[in-house]
């Protein structure tokens, strides 16, 4: 079977150069070595804090940035050898409210992307109609681009990425800065096209989103894939137990240290929220620590305490901060 996306040993390196007077070189690899396959229809997720390589791994995927170091296919196709041929057969949307003609209508945006994607004149109707459908723009594609909404406009990015029929979709943060409402209609537009068969690489800031559509993650850190899996393997692998919350008021931080000497306790964060702390406890599989984290605040005043199963957040903070 030949796999949708296949990196191996990935790698970018940026030239540079600093001071003012006296101008220094200096390399940047921003991409360090990135393994990993996408299967055919599989919706699969790349998480990562900003710089930490997501934007500039994609960009050498779609043939867009060159690779110093090791090698990429798309399809089964080299991202350097066989660029336009990987062009071909991959459509590309980033978030943000770049890429659409604001005085045009929706239908004459599509319009115009199929004349440039060279979809046949025959085609057009049938296939632009089917894709407002798609992404719940139906009765309003007659409408100016610059009176949608920014959920709106996201959706219309996708259309537009869709209108050549490509086989893997590239999503770079599609649902940054969309209100909730816009935000879950993306999703479920996200939703529909993997389970039309079409292969995604998603990157979002957003874990339950990516828990939600994910059926794989990989997480970059600083350039380099820390983990892979799941979202259910990486929940487990990292955060292995329960995660135990306390609300405090005015807790020192040498008693947020006391907390994580606790036997059974695998970490203890704290995250200000306002005059509110919440101190956020990670347990060990099958350790009772409430009693003895208790204890160990001492007399600082406590709010509500509760347990619950580790999320991908969760998780996600224990990769990139380690």
């Amino acid at each position: 079977m030949t796999l949708a996306v296949e990196a191996r040993d990935l790698r970018r390196t940026f030239r540079t150069h600093t001071g003012v007077v006296r101008r220094t070189r200096k390399d940047v690899e921003a991409v360090k070595g990135v393994t990993f396959d996408i299967a055919p229809g599989e919706l699969f997720g790349l998480l990562g804090p900003n710089g930490a390589g997501k934007t500039t791994t994609i960009k050498m995927l779609i043939t867009l940035l060159l690779p110093t170091g090791g090698s990429a296919r798309v399809l089964g196709r080299d991202v350097v050898e066989d660029v336009r041929e990987v062009r071909r057969r991959i459509g590309y949307v980033f978030g943000g409210d770049r890429g659409l003609y604001e005085r045009l209508s929706g239908l004459d945006n599509l319009r115009y992307f199929s004349e440039l994607y060279g979809v046949p004149p025959r085609e057009q109707s049938a296939r632009i109609g089917s894709l407002l459908e798609l992404v719940g723009l139906s009765g309003r594609e007659g409408e100016r681009v610059e009176g949608y909404s920014r959920g709106m406009r996201q959706r219309l990015h996708i259309a537009r990425g869709l209108l050549h029929d490509p086989e893997v979709l590239f999503l770079d943060e599609p649902s940054i800065g969309i209100d909730p409402v816009g935000a879950r209609e993306l999703r479920a537009t996200i939703g529909t096209l993997s389970e039309q068969g079409k292969t995604v690489l998603l990157t979002t800031h957003y874990m339950f989103e990516a828990d939600e559509l994910c059926d794989r993650i990989a997480v970059i850190r600083k350039g380099e894939i820390v983990a892979q899996g799941t979202p259910d393997q990486l929940k487990q692998r990292v955060s292995g137990g329960r995660v135990l919350e306390v609300e405090t008021y005015g807790l020192p931080d040498d008693r947020v240290t006391a907390v994580g000497e606790v036997a059974g306790v695998a970490s203890a964060t704290l995250e200000e929220r306002g005059q509110l702390q919440l101190l956020v406890v990670k347990v060990d599989t099958g350790a009772e620590v409430t009693h003895e984290v208790l204890g160990r605040l001492g007399d600082v005043r406590v709010g509500r305490v509760s347990q619950r199963e580790p999320t991908l957040e969760d998780a996600y903070v224990e990769l990139v901060s380690g």
